[in-house]
């Protein structure tokens, strides 16, 4: 099944990026067009569920989204390159422009001094502003202007539709735009990105069973992971699975019924599986489960993963604490509900705080988003097993009372 891109940004960007996306091949592709890059929060916000990877038309847009926490899918921006500086002057020239009197924003100081060097081009009084997070559409008009008044630029050029609708009756103005060869490169390498998150599931899993001695029952026991098994030399056992499986068998990692019946029958366990995407990976990183399972004690198991990710699963009487555990699970729960871990970690801050419960109102607040972000923000947490409805809250409202939930992070 192909994957659904949101393409975001000014109308004509994103008509232009939607054609190249279509014309690929490969990925269905969605306009999420607005008037004003202050819009882009909102409209990534409230876009639909269906869309698997959003694609921002430029940088701009793509950090207000992000700083504002609402990006829990994977996401891209395309880059405005020399190659597209490039071509502007050639048009520029074209029409007997001055083009050494110019001032360019968003781009790199060293990318556009390094395009007007190699077309033989001088850069003494090239004025340029780079990007940077929170500089606005007012920011940059008072970039051109200054050049303008201060220096004698003859020509802006801007990567920010808002900006060029100021400059254009003041001064001549560019507006860059994104090359074809940018949109492709950057739709193939997002394509690529939401497929290998799709298809997480189909990840390899290797465990490493070590037992004090032998069991006739194991080969049974491991039925229920949809997996194969082989014995190894000194007591271990190896078994072969995917992710997909293993997550389902445990409960989301949460619990290991192999380790429990395991225990039951012999007084040292250790289990350890590792997750990667290819065989040797999985199998490096079910070694470094293994041995940090030996570490800890007596029946432990672990599922490691790749960023130094490990889940420490003990018997279902273990002593440890439920939230010791989902605070060392917290990146991988940010993976499978599809939020930032930053964004769980406020929101652990706000459970703490609320242990009866809380509402969207709670969270929108907390996280300082609409509330219509928080109540997605809930229902991720609640198709993921980890936010629970308890009821409602009235205290004298009108309309539908919000539903209050309980949440275990």
């Amino acid at each position: 099944m192909p994957i659904t891109i949101g393409v975001v940004g000014p109308e004509d960007l994103v008509h232009r990026a939607v054609a190249v996306g279509t014309e690929m091949g490969g990925a269905v592709m969605t306009s999420l067009a607005y008037r004003h890059e202050g819009e882009a929060v909102e409209v990534v916000a409230t876009a639909p569920e269906e869309i698997d990877a959003f694609l921002f038309t430029g940088v701009v847009p793509y950090t207000m989204a992000t700083d504002a926490g609402v990006v829990t899918r994977p996401s891209m921006y395309v880059s405005y390159d020399g190659a597209t500086l490039l071509r502007a002057l050639v048009e520029l020239l074209r029409l007997g422009h001055d083009v050494t009197r110019i001032s360019v924003d968003t781009l790199r100081r060293a990318e556009v001094l390094e395009t007007l060097t190699e077309a033989k081009l001088p850069t003494d009084q090239v004025q340029v502003l780079p990007y940077r997070a929170g500089l606005t559409s007012e920011d940059i008009v008072a970039f051109h202007r200054t050049a303008r008044d201060r220096h004698d630029t003859r020509v802006a050029i801007t990567c920010l539709g808002s900006a060029y609708n100021v400059l254009e009756p003041l001064m001549h103005t560019v507006r860059l735009a994104p090359s074809r060869f940018s949109i492709r490169s950057t739709i193939q390498a997002l394509t690529l990105t939401a497929v290998g998150q799709q298809v997480g599931d189909a990840q390899v899993a290797l465990g490493l069973i070590e037992l004090p001695g032998p069991d006739d029952t194991l080969a049974a026991d491991v039925v229920t992971l949809g997996g194969s098994l082989a014995p190894l030399p000194g007591g271990r056992h190896l078994m072969v699975t995917t992710r997909g499986l293993l997550e389902q068998a445990t409960e989301e990692f949460t619990r290991l019924p192999l380790l429990d019946r395991l225990a039951a029958r012999h007084p040292t366990v250790h289990v350890g599986f590792g997750i990667g995407r290819t065989a040797a990976e999985a199998e490096s990183l079910a070694k470094r489960a293994l041995g940090r399972a030996e570490a800890i004690g007596a029946s432990v198991g672990v599922i490691a993963m790749a960023d130094d990710v490990d889940i420490v699963i003990e018997p279902a009487d273990g002593d440890e604490p439920p939230a010791e555990r989902g605070a060392e699970s917290l990146p991988l729960l940010a993976r499978r509900v599809g939020l930032n871990a930053q964004t769980l970690a406020r929101l652990r801050e706000l459970v703490a705080d609320r242990p009866d419960g809380l509402t969207a109102h709670d969270v929108a607040e907390h996280l300082d988003v609409q509330q219509r972000t928080a109540r997605r923000v809930l229902k991720r947490l609640e198709r993921a097993g980890i936010a629970t409805p308890i009821g409602s809250q009235q205290q004298g409202r009108t309309g539908r009372p919000p539903t209050v939930y309980r949440v275990n992070l």
